[in-house]
């Protein structure tokens, strides 16, 4: 089971299944509420990226339109995409990426030394004889040298948790929260994009639509790897798979190309 990292450059929305009123809903986990990519967003996209056919019949399998009219498994699955840390506004740091023991849990489970998991209000750039308060929406979290008044603790493997690469060397302002604090800033920092339809006067025709979106700079990841179909001798299919990755390093899910949405890029 492999891992393949998304560093997002603009809002990225993946079409939700319900509605509310004007809102146009984004993709979210049926347990947690928390925005997600769904695998077969992903797979879709990956697999339209393929040229050559024998190539993408041996990765993905065939689809419905395809001739064949039997349907036939590939070699490689794609999972979901999860968020791993989320930018949030500061008015004291600027941007502070936040995290929670479940998101960090889920993550770890994949990494064949997992690294020890942080405590709830561990922080990233807190420590020594600072003095330092975190504002953070509504919250205002303090540190002192004096362990008895302090909010916050030193996370001292942070490290550990972000994955080599140039685009994740802004990432360096982490803080850990309580599993439901962390979703509801989450819910809070997505980004609210109003759509309207003019007319041919340039004048508003219906009414406005609201769209989330998953903000710039969020980190996540999905897994991938061999289906029971491959039996063992896939390492072709997931060479060809990590090449496929390699060769779309920047790569766009969801609606909106046109608009620059989506747009990330992703390594393994």
């Amino acid at each position: 089971m492999n891992q393949t990292y998304l560093y997002l450059f603009a809002p990225l929305h993946t079409g939700g299944t319900t509605q509310e009123g004007n809102l146009v809903g984004i993709a979210r986990e049926s347990h947690t509420n928390l925005p997600y990519i769904p695998s077969s967003t992903i797979r879709g996209k990956l697999r339209a990226s393929v040229k050559n056919q024998d190539t993408k019949f041996q990765l993905f399998g065939n689809e419905l339109g395809d001739t064949n009219a039997q349907l036939e498994q590939g070699d490689v699955w794609i999972g979901d995409a999860s968020i791993l840390f989320l930018p949030v506004p500061s008015l004291s740091h600027g941007i502070v990426w936040v995290t929670s023991p479940l998101l960090l849990y889920r993550w770890a489970r994949y990494q064949e030394n997992s690294p020890q998991i942080p405590e709830p209000y561990s922080c990233s750039f807190v420590g020594g004889n600072q003095n330092i308060s975190v504002y953070l929406k509504d919250a205002i979290f303090k540190y002192t040298n004096n362990q008895e008044t302090t909010d916050l603790t030193v996370w001292q493997n942070w490290q550990e948790f972000i994955p080599q690469n140039a685009v994740t060397k802004p990432i360096n302002k982490l803080l850990v929260l309580p599993d439901q604090h962390c979703a509801t800033l989450i819910e809070m920092s997505l980004w609210r994009q109003v759509k309207i339809k003019l007319d041919e006067h340039k004048s508003v025709d219906g009414g406005f639509r609201y769209e989330d979106a998953i903000p710039p700079d969020t980190l996540m990841y999905y897994t991938n790897g061999l289906t029971s179909k491959a039996n063992g001798n896939g390492q072709q299919s997931l060479q060809e798979l990590n090449s496929l990755i390699s060769n779309n390093n920047i790569i766009q899910f969801g609606g909106q190309e046109s608009l620059g949405r989506g747009f990330c890029q992703q390594w393994n």
